[in-house]
């Protein structure tokens, strides 16, 4: 139920939000910083190009958009259906223009830890992808998290923060550029996304037909959005839904688009660089292995390497990862 305090305050009365704002300028600024100062310690640090710096700040914009007024108020205490929207920009814009933004410097630096790098390797595997998402996402829809971060700053935060996170691990497979960490092929990559955009919204057609409202804490929509708590459930199902689908379709069309025409499996992997040689030889320290192990993935087979084929060709263009976007000579992460 809304709490008297926020009755009086209503839906649609503008008031700031002193706690997002503060986080939004704590994480963009603490971005900043942490890129300078590997500029002056990396040796392999690489310049913050303006196309990343403009989708990082992109990322921070609709961060506000989504939690600040009005729409993050509608999502905690009076819309379900803002509620996914909500959810939706988080996943499906936010996500991605952090990954696609962040600093090269910034990347390596945060997966370096053996913790992070470990758990990258396993939940970047296409399928291990699509069921981290969907269990994320569904179950930051369980009646009693709703509940909780209605009633709760924290809850609210903390569940932000971890969608944040499943979209994340939604785009990596797609944009990559995590060191040592091949993508797939565009075909896998394509699939892929398919898969993403029908599996973790499964619980939109149970909004749909759904016979009754299942979040008591929605009770008032009618009041502010005119239509019935069983109205509002069956337009978030609706959102979550063709939100999901007519993204992650129309990138992976993309991604088939500008695959190069081959072969083999529409194309190959992109080719090693510098941040990705020095990432294995770091995971075969800790192992205490050699360092000729397998430069990528594990279950992502290298061009070439079939039949016996020769080993995959290493770019030393360049020194500077940076040079070369991680393997990328043109930049695909989408806007």
């Amino acid at each position: 139920m809304i709490s008297p305090a926020i009755a009086a305050v209503g839906a649609w009365t503008w008031h700031p939000h002193l706690l997002v704002w503060v986080a939004v300028a704590v994480i963009g600024g603490g971005v900043a910083l942490i890129h300078r100062r590997l500029l002056r310690t990396d040796t392999h640090a690489a310049p913050w190009p303006r196309v990343r710096i403009r989708r990082f700040v992109g990322a921070l914009v609709v961060t506000l958009v989504a939690l600040g007024w009005p729409l993050g108020d509608l999502a905690a205490h009076w819309s379900l259906s803002a509620l996914v929207l909500q959810r939706c920009l988080l996943v499906l814009a936010v996500a991605s223009l952090i990954l696609g933004g962040l600093p090269d410097d910034v990347i390596r630096w945060v997966t370096r830890p053996a913790p992070v790098d470990a758990v990258l390797l396993r939940v970047l595997r296409p399928p291990a992808a699509v069921i981290v998402v969907t269990v994320v996402l569904v179950g930051s829809m369980a009646p009693g998290l709703v509940v909780a971060q209605s009633n709760s700053v924290a809850a609210r935060g903390a569940l932000d923060f971890v969608v944040v996170c499943a979209g994340i691990v939604l785009w990596l497979p797609v944009i990559g550029r995590i060191p040592g960490i091949a993508r797939p092929r565009p075909m896998i990559r394509a699939v892929y996304l398919v898969a993403q955009a029908v599996v973790p919204v499964f619980l939109s057609f149970i909004f749909i037909l759904a016979p009754r409202p299942l979040y008591p804490v929605f009770v008032h929509s009618r009041s502010v959005l005119g239509l019935s708590p069983l109205g509002d459930q069956q337009v978030a199902g609706f959102v979550s839904k063709l939100s999901f689908l007519f993204t992650l379709l129309a990138v992976a069309g993309a991604v088939l688009a500008r695959a190069p025409d081959s072969d083999d499996d529409l194309g190959p992997e992109d080719p090693l660089v510098w941040a990705d040689i020095e990432r294995h030889f770091e995971r075969a320290d800790r192992r205490g292995g050699s360092a000729a192990e397998p430069l990528v993935a594990p279950g992502v087979v290298p061009p070439g390497a079939e039949a016996g084929g020769p080993a995959p060709p290493v770019d030393h263009g360049s020194d500077n990862p940076g040079d070369a976007e991680f393997g990328h000579d043109q930049d695909t992460s989408p806007d």
